[in-house]
């Protein structure tokens, strides 16, 4: 039977790592350069706002 390849098991777990970690940190600077509306304030970019009533008319502003 072969031998199980510790170095590549290894290396691989390192890799996953890594990635995570700078997936984490783009995450923390979007979040620093993108702040999140306080409670009240319309959502973020992206973000269609909730309608109360489907049912009325959108109003121009």
């Amino acid at each position: 039977m072969a031998k199980t390849n510790f170095q590549y098991e290894k290396r691989q777990k390192e890799l996953e790592k890594k990635k995570k970690a700078e997936e984490k940190a783009r995450r923390k600077l979007e979040a620093k350069n993108n702040p999140k509306p306080a409670d009240g304030e319309e959502g973020a970019e992206g973000e269609e706002p909730e309608a109360d009533d489907t049912d009325a008319p959108a109003q121009p502003q």
